[in-house]
């Protein structure tokens, strides 16, 4: 009889978390960050921006940045965190609502997973506390048998409490929140007794702009919010960059086979998604009609991500129109019927007149048959 043995190997992880990702970057942070810090703050407030933005440190480290947009916004998003309030970061799809919060968590208290994502389907257990039910019958209520949330956890720990899509979840769970935020505490009626917030605990929630009128937040607890609208990227020239670079992280993480992200062809994507959006052409000449989907940075990135692994996997090699085309075309027709129609007249209108844009007009007229 033959034994097979197999040797263990630890699994690369597809996508760690900020901490894990840029743990080289907080630890530079942290030994260099004189400043006074929040109690049970990982690193000062400065330093947080700093991580958020990037720059060169005295010793050389050279931090990268993970938001592009204006300092201020993040300036105010850390200075809540400081405070009692609460954060909330609205904006459409795609402005990095998500990744902020998840490097702010990672910067602030040193862990990024205490997250609830919001649903229809969120039921309070998410966001109080549920029970282990086989303890529960068997003993009765007990600490041993609580479940806690991650806002208990966050709680105890004086750490980030993160909330996804915080609009998508009911009102009467939203609202599980008030006692939380306003009073610093969470009562578990079941035991008599009550958990208190540590020093260092705070909740970041996230909120779509396209989702308002979903669960509108009540007045009540929108005022235990203090709200930072983030914005898209303000210029062309912003968006290409940001595309740039996350094209690059994301094909290093999912070890594509190496093809550079064409600069022409990136920022084709942008230019396109620009105008869409805008419902006027980037020269000011022509109004457009703007599709039914947000055409955001993050699906800006997606795009070219995809014609890489094209390129890769079934081209030359070499980044082309070809490449790109029919991602394109998929990001812009959400609605089969009317947005078709858009496109269709973007392509013949716009497209079509760029002397430049000619093989790019082909591939897409190639797609769409």
């Amino acid at each position: 009889m033959t034994t097979v043995t197999t040797e263990e190997t630890t699994p690369e992880l597809l996508r760690p978390h900020a901490e894990q990702a840029y743990a080289d970057e907080l630890r530079a942070l942290a030994a260099i960050d004189d400043r006074p810090r929040p109690p049970s703050w990982q690193l000062s407030p400065w330093a947080v921006v700093t991580y958020l933005l990037g720059g060169a440190l005295a010793d050389g480290t050279v931090i990268t940045p993970k938001y592009v947009g204006p300092r201020r916004l993040m300036e105010v998003a850390v200075a809540t965190l400081a405070t009692d309030r609460a954060l909330l970061l609205l904006g459409v799809p795609g402005t990095a609502k998500t990744w902020v919060s998840e490097h702010l968590s990672a910067a602030i208290c040193g862990g990024s997973t205490l997250l609830v994502q919001g649903t229809s389907g969120t039921a309070e257990e998410a966001i109080r506390y549920g029970w282990n039910y086989a303890r529960l019958l068997a003993e009765g209520p007990s600490e041993g048998a609580l479940v806690a949330s991650p806002v208990m956890t966050a709680m105890r720990r004086g750490a980030i409490a993160r909330i996804e899509e915080l609009t998508r979840i009911p009102s009467d769970v939203q609202d599980a929140l008030i006692t939380v935020l306003s009073e610093k505490t969470l009562p578990v009626p079941e035991l008599g007794m009550e958990v208190q917030a540590t020093k260092g605990f705070n909740v970041i929630a996230t909120a779509n702009d396209r989702d308002r009128g979903v669960n509108d937040l009540s007045s009540a607890l929108r005022r235990r919010f203090n709200t930072v609208v983030l914005p898209l990227p303000a210029s062309e020239d912003d968006e290409v960059a940001i595309v740039t670079r996350r094209v690059e992280q994301l094909g290093s993480a999912l070890e594509l086979p190496t093809v550079p992200a064409a600069a022409e062809e990136v920022r084709r994507v942008v230019r396109i998604f620009r105008e869409l959006r805008t419902g006027i052409t980037a020269d000011g000449r022509t109004k457009l009609k703007s599709p039914s989907g947000t055409l955001s940075t993050a699906e800006a990135i997606s795009v070219i991500t995809n014609g890489i692994a094209l390129s890769a996997h079934f081209g030359d090699g070499v980044l082309r129109a070809s490449d790109i085309a029919g991602a394109v075309l998929g990001s812009v027709i959400k609605d089969p019927v009317a947005d078709a129609v858009i496109w269709t007249e973007y392509l013949e209108a716009v497209v079509r007149e760029r002397t430049d844009w000619s093989d790019f007009y082909r591939a897409c007229r190639e797609v769409s048959g």
